[in-house]
């Protein structure tokens, strides 16, 4: 391949990568032309974007995109797109056991690692981190929980004085008028 088409595609890849955090790496393995089409035909259902990418191209823009990945070898398939990286890997493991329908087969797909804001992490991790609405919704139930807790610390004490007062008074009034009252401590 001569160096103009290498900085060609190098280029494209940039942008078409520019501001892309989240991915999920593939390795096909021996994916005929109907199982391909159809994988990629259910992630753009999901909205989720494919593309195979040579290794070092792939290592070259995500090292300037300030993203470490070793070990990529094989061919490389590249799926990103969705609102977070929790979705992206749910989307596309829900595909990719979808396509494989014969339990006794082998994989089409293997799963490399996925990359979430810019640091690689397993697949496993990648399907439970919470969506940034998620983590917000988190910080504030943390927040707001421990004022709660707080205000009740502060409040609990009056208001059993005010129960044990009102207790006493209505006591008080129900007592006869004629009954002398209980000497003072």
């Amino acid at each position: 391949m001569s160096k103009k088409i290498k900085e060609l595609e190098l280029a494209a890849l940039r942008k078409t990568f520019a501001g892309v955090k989240n991915y999920v790496i593939l390795e096909p393995i021996k994916v005929d032309s109907a199982t391909e089409f159809e994988f990629r035909k259910r992630l753009r259902e999901k909205k989720v974007k494919t593309q195979l990418v040579k290794n070092t191209f792939l290592k070259k823009v995500f090292g300037e995109n300030g993203i470490a990945i070793d070990g990529l070898s094989g061919p490389t398939l590249l799926c990103w797109g969705a609102e977070s990286i929790k979705e992206l890997s749910n989307a596309v493991d829900g595909v990719v056991k979808d396509l494989k329908k014969d339990p006794k087969a082998p994989d089409k797909f293997k799963e490399k690692t996925a990359v979430a804001d810019g640091q690689p992490v397993t697949m496993a991790i990648a399907k439970t981190m919470p969506t940034r609405l998620e983590a917000i919704g988190d910080v504030l139930n943390a927040v707001l929980s421990a004022g709660g807790n707080i205000a009740a610390a502060l409040t609990g004490p009056a208001t059993q004085l005010a129960g044990i007062l009102k207790a006493i008074e209505e006591k008080a009034a129900d007592a006869p008028a004629d009954a002398p009252a209980p000497p003072a401590a």
